[in-house]
């Protein structure tokens, strides 16, 4: 007759088997992280993947993304001082380099490994700095309609187009200066409403870093698998989708890794004018290995 080991029985052991298991199936509690610059909400449960918005964004331009596409951990990223969100540690200095600091940061003090990274217009230059720069790693990279040189994007380069940037930054030192910048920004389709308005001299500080910044020499040294998802606009007589398909190409030359995918008669918020297309290319990436 068999005889219960001492101690345990084999039911107790069983249970706490079983226990041990369920409790690796449960997700972690979100980090309490402490950022004068960020702030991070975590959504669902999976394989980990942090979203980055853009200039005069919020974390507001994944829902249908995230909601559409369930399966992973999403880390949601706002940046201080944008739509609503108070400037705090944004309030003066730089905002992009920093920015990608406390987002490694974050990577190291949640225990994130390799995890993938999305973002969008300047959440794509913060992408590209974590791949290329930061010490702590991240797996694959999707950039979403950012060159590595945004000057790029006016068709000028990061010397050429300073005077321009320099003129946009010391507009917002006046009211009437703050006004017409934040008319301007409009016109761009910032969403900007009055109960969620950016903060004008985040805006304008993260428009003038950008212009100035050009990642293209480190292109080289992204190592884990880069995908580039670009907008191209409905053929007419000043847009040409060829035209900014080459362009793009040309700029992520350098990076060996690098897939780029268009998606067609789109303006510069893809998730907006072509969600469908858009959340089938990031399940494209996500499921990629």
């Amino acid at each position: 007759m068999d005889t219960e080991p001492t101690g345990m029985s084999r039911r107790q052991a069983l249970g706490a088997t079983f226990a041990v298991a369920a409790a690796a199936l449960v997700p972690a509690p979100a980090l309490a992280f402490a950022s004068n610059r960020i702030t991070v909400t975590v959504q669902g449960s999976g394989p980990d993947v942090i979203l980055i918005h853009g200039v005069d964004s919020s974390t507001s331009v994944w829902a249908s993304t995230v909601k559409a596409l369930p399966g992973s951990r999403y880390h949601l990223v706002q940046i201080a001082g944008f739509s609503g969100a108070a400037p705090r540690g944004n309030a003066s200095g730089a905002i992009v380099k920093p920015v990608a600091d406390e987002i490694a940061r974050y990577i190291a003090e949640a225990r994130l490994i390799r995890p993938a990274v999305i973002g969008h217009s300047m959440g794509g230059t913060i992408a590209l700095m974590l791949a290329a720069r930061m010490r702590s790693p991240v797996g694959k990279t999707m950039v979403v309609d950012m060159l590595p040189a945004p000057a790029g994007i006016l068709g000028a380069d990061a010397a050429g187009i300073r005077p321009l940037a320099d003129g946009l930054r010391n507009l917002t030192a006046t009211p009437q200066g703050q006004r017409l910048f934040e008319s301007m920004m409009g016109m761009f389709g910032s969403g900007n409403d009055a109960a969620h308005k950016s903060d004008t001299g985040v805006t304008a500080r993260a428009l003038h870093e950008l212009a100035l910044i050009d990642l293209t020499p480190d292109l080289p040294r992204i190592a884990a698998p880069l995908t580039v998802v670009y907008a191209t606009p409905r053929p007419s007589e000043t847009a040409d989708p060829a035209r900014v398909t080459q362009g793009y190409r040309t700029a992520y030359k350098g990076a060996r890794t690098a897939r780029l995918f268009a998606i067609a008669n789109s303006g510069h918020m893809i998730m907006y004018d072509q969600p469908l297309a858009f959340q089938a290319a990031v399940r494209t990436f996500l499921a990629a290995r």
